[in-house]
């Protein structure tokens, strides 16, 4: 639940953005001087309307973080995972200081951090959805051939690495309009990498559905982001086409969708190489046991 809040709150978050509405509010926590949540919805109007939007909807997410953190040390006998949990909650209170900084302090920079922490804490929700899962706390599917040396969960952790550092280059040139050419040579890498998980998967691990799937989602969502990018690029760069503003602010910010989706995408897949790789590990280990006790 917490993750499927967090996705439209980035959506949100990037309409703000592109409209230029993040400062249409002036003051924080409160509303033109209402309690936030008592602010009239017949004064909602025009950018006003997108800013106020993201603040509660930011507001429902950090209400379901304490939910979810307070089940979690409840019900969860893992204190890894409990204090997986705290960090969450401490990181969304991070995230709703630095987007009342911005407000106060009129700072450019910390726009740029806020996007940045949206991105990390989006991670970390999908992170904590796959620990909790019924397919990470049940059996495992047979790993197959996963025990490559590590090349697959190497590939996958640089992957998302590099489709973290993108997100960030977009969230400069988001609020700044710089780094056009960073961002399209991360796009390069980031494509590289996508494919050569898909490839290794195919080949050496076609028969593991919990990677099989993820990393046909990946190559999926990679072909529609860059089309999305190249749309957005020609749109807000070049004078070759142009599209109504609003229609130019629904292809940006589904562009910011897309990322965070593939950053959630290749969280997922690794976590699930890692899971897979252990159990492969531990299961030879008990082979080799069993082996020395027959004998």
């Amino acid at each position: 639940m917490l993750v499927c809040a967090t996705f439209p709150l980035l959506f949100i978050g990037g309409l703000v953005t592109s409209k230029g509405a993040g400062l249409a509010v002036p003051d924080w926590p409160t509303t033109f001087g209402h309690n936030m949540f008592l602010y009239p919805w017949s004064k909602m109007v025009g950018n006003i309307f997108y800013e106020h939007s993201h603040r509660l909807v930011a507001s429902c997410v950090g209400l379901l973080t304490i939910a979810f953190t307070v089940t979690v040390w409840v019900r969860e006998s893992r204190a890894w995972l409990r204090w997986l949990a705290v960090a969450a909650l401490v990181l969304v209170v991070v995230q709703g200081i630095l987007g009342g900084l911005r407000v106060i302090l009129l700072e450019q920079t910390l726009a740029i951090v806020h996007a940045a922490t949206a991105q990390a804490f989006f991670a970390l929700t999908v992170g904590l959805a796959v620990f909790t899962s019924k397919e990470w706390l049940g059996s495992p599917e047979p790993a197959g051939s996963l025990n490559d040396g590590g090349r697959l969960r190497r590939l996958c952790l640089a992957t998302t690495a590099l489709i973290y550092i993108q997100v960030i280059i977009g969230a400069v040139l988001r609020h700044t309009g710089e780094r056009v050419d960073a961002h399209l040579a991360f796009a390069a890498l980031v494509a590289l990498h996508t494919m050569l998980i898909l490839i290794r998967v195919s080949r050496h691990h076609a028969t593991v559905y919990g990677l099989q799937r993820p990393a046909l989602i990946l190559f999926g969502l990679l072909l529609l982001q860059l089309g999305l990018g190249a749309l957005s690029y020609v749109a807000k760069f070049t004078a070759a086409l142009r599209l109504p503003i609003d229609a130019t602010v629904l292809v940006t910010t589904t562009h910011l969708a897309c990322g965070a989706a593939m950053l959630g995408t290749a969280v997922a897949l690794t976590l699930r190489c890692y899971r897979l790789s252990r159990t492969q590990v531990h299961s030879a280990g008990r082979e080799v046991l069993s082996e020395q006790f027959s004998t």
